[in-house]
């Protein structure tokens, strides 16, 4: 697998990636985080692109399989800069991980992600809904610990906030 910036022709492919995330999640016990609202609007999909902050991760036989929102620097994410019932690790540049979904064909996809978003810079916060066991057992198999909750403004739902330094 590999890791490169999402381009416009990959649009429709990232959307039933995301389609598919919305039925997995649901299924498995979280149909509030992205299912109500139809999370997350091709429109911010194409802000991310345009921003270079959309990533696709490809197979080897060149299909796309995961993608995901990454973007680093110091206090990139004004939703992380109030943390309630604990408190971040670390207070240097970190990068954010928002959005990141598979098509469910190969195992590891989320972590090849989330270890390709460590790499580049070896500090991220990520967040998700309480419901997301699945990607709660994901970042705690990764090595992330859990920081306390922050809030989104996409809805009313706290989320679980996790960090992890090098």
């Amino acid at each position: 697998m590999e890791i490169r910036k999402t381009t416009n022709s990959d649009l429709d492919r990232v959307m039933e990636i995301y389609a598919h995330a919305r039925k997995f999640m649901a299924e498995h016990g979280n149909p509030n985080q992205w299912g109500p609202t139809n999370w997350p609007p091709e429109q911010l999909i194409r802000q991310d692109i345009a921003k270079g902050c959309s990533y696709v991760c490809v197979n080897e036989a060149g299909d796309v399989i995961g993608t995901f929102f990454f973007n680093q620097g110091k206090d990139i994410e004004p939703n992380y800069l109030a943390i309630e019932d604990g408190q971040w690790i670390g207070d240097d540049n970190y990068g954010v991980v928002h959005r990141i979904a598979s098509d469910g064909s190969e195992k590891g996809i989320g972590t090849f992600c989330i270890k390709w978003a460590f790499d580049q810079c070896g500090h991220i916060r990520i967040d998700t809904h309480g419901d997301n066991i699945v990607m709660q057992n994901m970042l705690k198999k990764n090595g992330f610990t859990h920081c306390g909750t922050i809030h989104v403004d996409e809805d009313d739902n706290p989320r679980m906030a996790f960090e992890k330094l090098s």
